[in-house]
């Protein structure tokens, strides 16, 4: 999204990234038709999955390490850049950044997109920590200092995630630091709608379609547990209207296609409600993802119970201009996006009193056919891709001295 406007802000940009190949995750040939023709993009290689996993190392991060260190040496040797930007949630490979500032002294920027190192599963139980978490918590908590020791500026969807860094490494506490989310980019809803016919349809024909795109988890239940009471509610008073309504929950894993586990399923099951629910554990493209929810009645976006989540690609939400429901922490940075950039959007912040209540209200309209259709203010222009590259090259170059 940033790529686009680096070069109307001063920045001439190449990419590194490892070649598709060697990824297992959903692949979107469609991304490429919004980078800028003529980018140089450098392909490294990987370790196959194939050979590693039987050692554990399933990790994209981890397969490519070497190959980043070595393809990157390469480029150094032969080009001089300004600076080394880290925008990934394969953490790992952000401690090269020390290597190359003590090697080349050329300064680094990392994007931190999610949390890196975290405590937040440390008091749950253990069927509700990630697969792996026991080698996972313990390579992060070594890598993340190593990265963070000379790191020439920080990014972040979220204050907290910076403060949280800074409280950790006081030696970064005077470096260049800002919250930039990803911004909005309506050229991607042109791209979806023109290959729309390339997308399986993954709604319910003759249902009031809702529909989440985005991952699930535990964390996530605070948010979900009182619409599907309000879905329940509503399904004993008045069923014959609300069994119109179908929640579609899609791409909630990370995991590889057909080894997702569901996460919302089972909680609708103990609410009864499964048969108004779908869930769907792999992942799908950017565009399928936009395609869909173009084509759904209403949009439902649940929050995490960190405090700290943001729905970092929130926007995508906004811009289709859906009827919206969104339920979030009360401190979570979403709930001033969404009251700044759109209007008569449902937003429900937790923890609140009378949640279902107001839940109910908002489903029974949707299972009547109600629906009122948000718009947008002007200040969803603070949060275009264009503004947002802005905001990042702005660092780049406090980062390196210059204006």
């Amino acid at each position: 999204m940033s790529l686009p406007y680096f070069e109307q802000f001063g920045w001439e940009a190449e990419i590194v990234t490892v070649d598709p190949k060697y990824s297992d995750l959903q692949k979107d040939d469609l991304l490429m038709q919004g980078i800028p023709e003529g980018l140089q993009i450098h392909y490294i290689q990987a370790f196959d999955k194939k050979l590693t996993s039987p050692f554990g190392l399933g990790s994209l991060a981890l397969r490519s390490l070497w190959f980043y260190f070595r393809g990157i040496n390469k480029i150094l040797k032969s080009q001089r850049f300004d600076l080394i930007y880290f925008s990934t949630t394969q953490f790992p490979v952000c401690i090269l950044g020390a290597y190359w500032k003590k090697r080349v002294n050329i300064p680094y920027v990392i994007d931190m997109q999610d949390p890196w190192h975290s405590d937040y599963y440390q008091d749950k139980p253990k069927a509700q920590r990630p697969a792996k978490y026991w080698f996972s918590y313990r390579l992060n908590k070594y890598l993340e200092p190593i990265a963070m020791k000379h790191v020439g500026g920080l990014i972040s969807v979220a204050d907290d995630y910076i403060q949280t860094l800074k409280n950790r490494y006081p030696q970064i506490n005077k470096i260049p630091s800002s919250v930039i989310t990803f911004g909005a980019f309506e050229k991607d809803f042109e791209i979806a709608e023109s290959n729309q016919l390339s997308f399986k349809p993954l709604l319910h024909s003759n249902k009031i379609n809702i529909v989440y795109v985005g991952r699930g988890g535990l964390d996530m239940h605070t948010a979900i547990k009182p619409v599907f009471e309000a879905l329940y509610r509503g399904l004993q008073t008045k069923p014959e209207v609300f069994k119109k309504l179908q929640f579609s929950f899609i791409g909630t894993s990370y995991a590889p296609a057909g080894q997702g586990k569901a996460t919302v399923l089972p909680l609708a099951r103990k609410y009864q409600v499964e048969e108004q629910v779908t869930e769907i554990t792999e992942r799908i493209s950017f565009y399928h993802t936009l395609n869909t929810l173009q084509q759904a009645d209403a949009l439902f976006i649940p929050g995490s119970d960190d405090p700290q989540y943001t729905a970092s690609k929130i926007y995508p939400y906004l811009l289709v201009k859906k009827p919206l429901l969104a339920v979030f922490h009360r401190n979570s940075s979403v709930v001033e996006i969404v009251n700044k950039c759109i209007v008569n959007a449902r937003l429900i912040r937790f923890p609140d009193k009378n949640m279902t209540d107001e839940l109910y209200s908002v489903l029974t309209n949707w299972a009547n056919n109600i629906f009122t259709s948000p718009e947008l203010t002007k200040a969803i222009k603070e949060y275009s891709a264009e503004n947002m590259t802005k905001k990042q090259t702005e660092l780049f170059n406090k980062v390196i001295g210059g204006d």
